[in-house]
Order: C-alpha cells, then sequence, then structure tokens
C-alpha cells in the first residue's frame, strides 16, 4: 500500500487506540494513512454462531473498523453515514481474517470506502462498502454512528 504510516502516530492510528470496543476483540491496525487501512482480526470461540461459523457482526464490525481508520486517516473526525455488508464464505473459528479498506472518493464532506476481507492466504470472505461524513468542527454536530 502506497504512503501508509504504520508506525507514526497519524489521525487514524490514535482514534484507533481510543477505540476500545475494536481492541477489547483483539483487532490490530497493521497499516493506515491515505485513505488506506489494513486489520487483522482472529475469530475466537465467543465469536461463533449457532451455525458453527463466525457471526456477521463480527465481520461487520471489523470490516467498519478498517473503514473508520482509512476514512479518519485525512484528520478532521469522520463518521459512518452508512454501511453494507455482502458475506461471500463463511469464517469460522481459528481463522485470521485481514480487512483492506481503501477509499474510492471523497466530495465535500462525503466519501466512498470500500473494504475487503479475507482469510489470512487469500479467500474472499465479505466485501463491504461504507459512506462517511466528515463532522463540521466547532459547530458541536453530533452523529449516532
Amino acid at each position: 500500500m502506497p504512503s501508509t504510516r504504520s508506525a507514526a502516530q497519524g489521525p487514524a492510528q490514535l482514534m484507533f487506540a481510543a477505540d476500545q470496543a475494536s481492541r477489547g476483540l483483539g483487532i490490530e491496525l497493521l497499516e493506515a494513512g491515505a485513505g488506506e487501512a489494513v486489520l487483522r482480526m482472529a475469530v475466537t470461540p465467543a465469536m461463533v454462531n449457532g451455525h458453527g461459523t463466525a457471526h456477521g457482526g463480527y465481520l461487520f464490525l471489523l470490516a467498519d473498523t478498517a473503514f473508520a481508520c482509512a476514512c479518519n486517516s485525512h484528520g478532521p473526525a469522520t463518521v459512518a453515514a452508512a454501511a453494507d455488508i455482502d458475506f461471500v464464505a463463511p469464517a469460522r473459528e481459528g481463522d485470521l481474517l485481514v480487512a483492506t479498506a481503501r477509499e474510492r472518493t471523497r466530495f465535500g464532506r462525503s466519501g466512498i470506502y470500500d473494504v475487503t476481507v479475507r482469510r489470512e492466504g487469500g479467500e474472499l470472505i465479505a466485501e463491504f462498502r461504507g459512506r462517511s461524513r466528515t463532522l463540521r468542527t466547532g459547530t458541536g454536530e453530533e452523529s449516532t454512528a
């Protein structure tokens, strides 16, 4: 990935450091910068549903965290306006998943980001698309995302 920062404390790294939900699940930020991010998560026994596969909510959370890191890599506080996911293949306990987020476009205060979740080794697990909105500074604008 070009122009990424893995060791530097840029905006995405600072935001992720404060993300107790993602870090509490063992998600690791591998790279972030210039509208891109790469994160990794191991599927634990607590993440498996009644079908013996990873619960979709955990896959969504991993992809959403990658999206958040990518859209916040530019600096201003940016939140999700909307997102959706397509589950392509099941993930299972013990799988190591890698989510790669890439900015597609930014326009005004909005952006579109695609995230691909793969099992380590390359098998496609899910495709996610997120739409972002940069918050206005100093206006007290709130978001539920």
